[in-house]
């Protein structure tokens, strides 16, 4: 971080946060404050830029697309649209006035100091200064104080007039009272999906479409919920992180129920029972027909990091070459060309993968595991009790199954 950002964020008396030491945020308003004056303080660094870049104060273009971060982020938070909105509005108020107080200076004859670059240095910290305001304004125990913010908020420039409307907006800001609420008044199911994983959700690599079993349930779900779908992509490997920091409502992706999952979010009721299967080159069925035999030193096994694929293997292969391939798309194009031997993963892609390519078999018959799918949610119960009821419903009336007909061969 550059000279001049750290004067900034020291004299808010955050330098320790803005080098990168992430510090779990208090309950109290107090840091909320400070990171609200944190991100005022930058706006001398903001000015100072566009002075000596000549560039105007007012940007109408930008403006809109950082009220529009920060209703994302809110959302993330469950914040009412709306009152993110304002909040942002009345954040970009204060920067204009504060930018014009420097501009004014630098009229009159004093010299600027050197500008850091705005695009690469400067946005970027005021981007996840944003987001951390809304994940503090979410903290419980929240109580708003003008006293406090007006000792907290301190910003050279700032007008009383701002000061006063950011401290409306901060106070006015109003969450959903639950997931459930929050996906229909803002007319919209945000679906985390990894997109790697056929025949649930798969988005080819040269595509934008993403298709599979739980693509088309998710637009069931939307439907019955009526609102539209927006696609979140996640990873396996960030998913639970993902769901926990609000980054999606509802996760849809050929998901397994597990106790790791159970932990940090809600497992819908499941839709399809597997298990964890070998797949190999057809030549090598009977080589590697047991678990045993997969497990020797010289056998390479290939998998994707962050599932249930890897939590098996991690458990349970020793002896063998374990290696790692980040994407799940083309790891059996991988076995196929004999750059590895085996991979452990569901029956049903097992099943899916060696009828899309001859080259491919089951090593076994049967499978090694019991595993359950379900969809995997916030803790929220109003939103799992919807998600239950539409999904028996669809158990029922043979919805999920004529979306596993159209995706399986």
């Amino acid at each position: 971080m550059s000279a001049v950002i750290c004067r900034q964020v020291l004299a808010a008396g955050l330098f320790v946060w803005a080098v990168g030491v992430q510090a779990e945020l208090s309950s109290t308003a107090d840091r909320l404050y400070q990171l609200v004056d944190a991100r005022l303080a930058l706006m001398e660094a903001v000015a100072s830029h566009k002075w000596q870049a000549g560039d105007p104060i007012e940007d109408p273009a930008r403006e809109a697309r950082v009220v529009h971060a920060g209703v994302a982020d809110g959302l993330r938070q469950g914040f009412v649209p709306a009152t993110s909105a304002a909040l942002f509005e009345a954040q970009i108020a204060a920067a204009k006035s504060i930018q014009s107080y420097w501009f004014a200076r630098w009229q009159s004859g004093e010299r600027p100091r050197p500008a850091d670059d705005l695009a690469t240095i400067i946005r970027p910290e005021l981007l996840r200064l944003g987001e951390q305001i809304m994940v503090a304004a979410a903290q419980p125990g929240i109580t708003h104080s003008r006293e406090l913010f007006d000792a907290q908020v301190r910003s050279e420039g700032l007008s009383e007039r701002d000061r006063a409307s950011l401290f409306e907006a901060l106070a006015s800001l109003r969450r959903f009272a639950s997931r459930l609420e929050q996906v229909l008044e803002t007319g919209e199911l945000r679906v985390g999906t990894t997109g790697d994983y056929a025949p649930f959700s798969l988005k080819e690599a040269t595509g934008v479409d993403y298709r599979g079993i739980d693509m088309d349930l998710a637009a069931d779900l939307a439907a019955a919920l009526g609102v539209r779908m927006r696609i979140v992509p996640t990873s396996w490997p960030t998913l639970s992180g993902d769901l926990q920091s609000g980054a999606f409502d509802i996760a849809m992706s050929g998901v397994s129920r597990t106790l790791d999952r159970a932990k940090v979010g809600y497992l819908s009721i499941a839709y399809f029972t597997d298990g964890k299967s070998p797949i190999v080159r057809c030549a090598d069925v009977e080589r590697f027909d047991s678990l045993e035999k997969i497990d020797q030193q010289g056998v390479r096994v290939i998998v994707n990091p962050g599932g249930t694929n890897q939590a098996y293997v991690d458990e349970h292969i020793r002896h063998a070459d374990v290696r790692l391939h980040d994407d799940n798309r083309t790891i059996f194009d991988g076995i196929a060309r004999g750059e590895a031997d085996v991979m452990i993963t569901d029956r049903i892609e097992v099943e899916l993968r060696s009828h899309l390519n001859p080259e491919l078999c089951p090593a076994l018959t049967g499978t090694l595991t019991h595993q359950e799918k379900g969809y995997f949610l916030p803790k929220d119960i109003e939103l799992k009790t919807f998600v239950d009821t539409w999904l028996q419903m669809r158990l029922q009336d043979g919805t999920v199954a004529a979306a596993f007909d159209r995706h399986m061969p």
